[in-house]
């Protein structure tokens, strides 16, 4: 039987390894705690209160709360009567996935297929060489090519078609 936890306890060991795992997918590991720490927090958080939990400078703080602006899923919150900024988390878990979908998409999915159009773009494409060449660049463009389809479909889905579809293809 498992050892239960205090919450807060919960909370830190989530925030901890959420950063741990972030790095595995190419995502900054502070990053991925700040964003651990804004969504499990019941209310927002300033600048400052991100700093002291997890013990980070300010320019580190600024950056990565900049960064998750950026891609969508973290918004400024105004608190009455207080002039600092608050930083509160989008909690709709299957939004958070379509918008992180998105974000690596348009980073790492799109750039690759612009390379390998470029690199089929060759002078002496008549040798034998070059069409092998430009036959993997094809194989590579046409896998890339899907996983863009497959993430364009996440991306433009409703929670509930997904995982229909993701079900149909296991079967």
């Amino acid at each position: 039987m498992q050892e239960q936890m205090k919450l807060s306890e919960a909370k830190e060991k989530y925030i901890q390894t959420w950063g741990t795992f972030a790095t595995n997918w190419g995502i900054n590991r502070t990053m991925a705690q700040v964003h651990a720490l804004l969504l499990a927090n019941g209310k927002p958080l300033s600048t400052d209160e991100v700093m002291e939990q997890l013990e980070i400078s300010r320019g580190n703080a600024n950056m990565n709360l900049r960064a998750l602006i950026d891609w969508g899923i973290v918004k400024k919150e105004f608190v009455k009567g207080d002039r600092k900024e608050y930083f509160v988390a989008e909690k709709d878990i299957w939004y958070l996935f379509k918008q992180i979908t998105k974000e690596r998409r348009k980073r790492e999915i799109e750039p690759v297929i612009s390379f390998l159009e470029e690199l089929k773009n060759i002078e002496d494409n008549d040798s034998q060489e070059a069409k092998e060449f430009i036959k993997l660049m094809d194989d590579f463009s046409s896998v890339t090519g899907k996983i863009n389809n497959i993430m364009d479909l996440a991306i433009k889905s409703d929670d509930h078609w997904l995982v229909g579809k993701i079900t149909n293809l296991l079967k």
